[in-house]
């Protein structure tokens, strides 16, 4: 292993429809409250009554600017708005669907064949009701959607007066449950080599203990060890998966010497047999002190290391030098990992941190740069990938000092 030191100056910065009501208006304005002139809400029939913006709910606000689908039904029960989302999600021009009683407009089945209107009946039900809660429907041609309700009462047992629909496609759900698929499909594959083994090994000495002697108990011992470790890796990353997803992920800060941390791992490299020739370590002077979890710490380091030496090539260079970071000039430590091997295809680089990704075929799940990117993020840093100046993958992560407010 070559430790390099240099200056500070060469630090790198680095439903059915209601009864028509003939006659019916807008809704009386209500009591104490000032009320804008009446104007037709975006996408309203031009055979219906004016309603205003403000009584609908779109205040300075055009429905077509919904992310969602959004269709309203007036107490009629006739449709007076049907945004631009809905009529990309059910195909249905909005101009066509005006007008139109609500079931027509929206002819959404349970997955079951049932008639949703007619089971929901927004207008007839129960007075309490206040609306349905989201749930996949199907439009004509079995295509899913997710469809929530709304009705809108003046009071709470009162006569609806406006049912609200909010329609979602299914499509972000859709991936979501595949890459959960996916993630129980690669965790079963990774984890049925070494259960195997383990298995293997331990029916084979309890059956036939006397039959072998020390030398090949402790080899086969030491092979389910090991199986057992990279089991317990597995979970231990499903587990940081779980918490990165769900924003729950921990980091508690102490103060980290990152310069031996980087030291130890190439230790760890040079026992399984690597050379030490293979690592070069630049350690840049004047770091600033850093608060940070020294078990993620290890974490990363660890798989950026693995990374290198498995599917890269050549000289294996770590550099750690200060920084700062954003516009206000804080403190920071930059951590370069890089090698000299075939690189990340450019079009590849921007899947380096997804789930699964793996950059050659020689084993590994592909979430150990996902966690990585995950765990930086949460000591509030980034984590960046690029090519090496001789080709290599280049790794750079940087960390905000991190001191705790109460040493401040």
């Amino acid at each position: 292993m070559t430790v390099g030191t240099d200056s500070p100056a060469q630090a790198r910065s680095a439903a059915p429809h209601a009864p028509e009501q003939p006659g019916a208006g807008p809704e009386p304005p209500e009591s104490g409250r000032p009320q804008p002139e009446p104007a037709t809400i975006a996408g309203s029939a031009s055979a219906e009554p004016a309603a205003s913006a403000a009584s609908l709910g779109f205040a300075g606000l055009d429905p077509d600017d919904l992310p969602d689908g959004l269709v309203i039904a007036d107490e009629t029960g006739r449709v007076v708005s049907f945004n631009a989302a809905a009529a990309r999600i059910t195909a249905v021009p909005g101009d066509r669907a005006l007008g139109l009683p609500l079931d027509r407009a929206l002819p959404l089945e349970d997955l079951k064949g049932r008639r949703w209107w007619a089971l929901t009946d927004p207008y007839g039900g129960l007075s309490t009701r206040r609306g349905q809660p989201e749930r996949n429907l199907l439009l004509p041609g079995g295509r899913e959607v997710l469809v929530s309700a709304r009705y809108v009462r003046e009071h709470p047992t009162g006569p609806v007066r406006r049912v609200v629909v909010s329609l979602r496609g299914t499509e972000a759900r859709r991936r979501t449950e595949r890459s959960h698929a996916e993630l129980i499909a690669t965790v079963a594959h990774e984890l049925r080599s070494p259960l195997t083994s383990v298995k293997g090994f331990t029916a084979t000495l309890l059956d036939k203990w006397e039959r072998f002697n020390d030398e090949q108990k402790r080899l086969m011992l030491e092979t389910v060890d090991a199986d057992a470790g990279r089991i317990k890796r597995l979970i231990a990353e499903l587990l940081d998966i779980s918490r990165i997803d769900s924003g729950r992920l921990e980091v508690r800060r102490q103060p980290v010497d990152i310069a031996a941390a980087v030291g130890r791992h190439i230790q760890v490299h040079i026992t399984g047999g690597q050379s030490p020739d293979r690592f070069f370590v630049r350690i840049r002077p004047r770091l600033p002190a850093l608060w940070a979890d020294p078990d993620k710490i290890d974490q990363i380091l660890g798989n950026l290391l693995e990374n290198a030496v498995r599917h890269g090539d050549g000289t294996v260079t770590i550099e750690v030098a200060p920084t700062t970071l954003g516009d206000d000039g804080e403190e920071g430590t930059e951590v370069t990992v890089r090698d000299e091997g075939p690189g990340i295809p450019e079009a590849s680089m921007s899947r380096v941190f997804t789930r699964f990704w793996r950059g050659s075929k020689r084993g590994g799940t592909g979430l150990g740069l996902y966690i990585v990117k995950g765990v930086v993020e949460a000591h509030g840093g980034t984590i960046t990938v690029g090519r090496g100046p001789r080709g290599g993958a280049e790794f750079r992560f940087i960390l905000p000092v991190g001191t705790p407010a109460h040493l401040l």
